[in-house]
């Protein structure tokens, strides 16, 4: 079930999201769009994090975001982006007009049964519909530590993408690829990104002030971090393709 509270969280920032949170390696929506299409839809599209990779693969891009202070951004990085404020459960769109609907970090957050009914509708008939994550590295401890400090349910697995399975109401699965990459990133810009997780958004400033220094106290205490002014953090990106039925 969809925590409301920590879904809605996002809807306050825009600019440290922006700022802090990583890319996608170009090579995911390779996996999602091997050929260019006339018209590819990102939903949940944030300030365009996962956006931007589908210029050069589509005639025509468009965005919606429930967001504004995160589309405001967006538009302003993007501005040959059509973008829309709109949820994955009601899509300010006609049916049958996009080839690629692609959903980076945001379909835990969607009402699955309504959201991939809205997508269905939107898709072109045997349209693609592609789900990206980025999410820790389970070999890299201090990373693994830092998240079971923010999300303390999450433990040695990331849960996240569980909501990707390989039956979706009205799709058929095509393929899950997994893409490791590195990101070479400064400590500052590290404790930057936490601010923008869901439980930082929603805790009191007691509450963040012991999580960041939870973490800060992981970083002084790995041999990989300590007396470091930056880092390389492996990240794994999970990639998940499925086809309207």
């Amino acid at each position: 079930m969809v925590d409301d509270v920590l879904a809605k969280s996002f809807t306050l920032t825009g600019a440290d999201y922006d700022r802090y949170r990583p890319g996608f390696p170009p090579a995911a929506a390779d996996v999602v769009m091997p050929h260019s299409v006339r018209t590819a839809l990102d939903l949940g599209a944030g300030t365009g994090k996962f956006t931007e990779l589908l210029g050069g693969r589509a005639e025509r891009v468009i965005a919606v975001e429930p967001s504004e202070p995160m589309l405001e951004i967006l538009r302003s990085k993007l501005p040959g982006v059509e973008a829309h404020l709109g949820s994955a459960e009601r899509i300010p769109m006609g049916s049958e007009v996009a080839d690629v609907v692609t959903v980076a970090q945001a379909f835990h957050w969607f009402d699955e049964e309504a959201a991939c009914a809205e997508i269905a509708r939107v898709l072109t008939p045997g349209g693609t519909l592609g789900l990206i994550w980025n999410r820790f590295d389970p070999t890299c401890a201090w990373d693994r530590a830092a998240h079971r400090i923010a999300h303390p349910a999450v433990g040695d697995a990331d849960g996240t993408t569980s909501t990707a399975t390989h039956e979706l109401p009205g799709f058929d699965f095509v393929r899950h690829e997994r893409i490791h990459s590195t990101e070479r990133i400064r400590r500052d810009a590290y404790l930057g990104r936490w601010s923008t997780v869901s439980t930082f958004l929603v805790a009191d400033e007691a509450a963040r002030a012991e999580m960041f220094a939870a973490i800060e106290a992981v970083l002084e205490s790995d041999p990989e971090t300590r007396d470091h002014d930056e880092y390389d953090l492996p990240i794994v990106t999970d990639v998940f393709v499925y086809r309207r039925a």
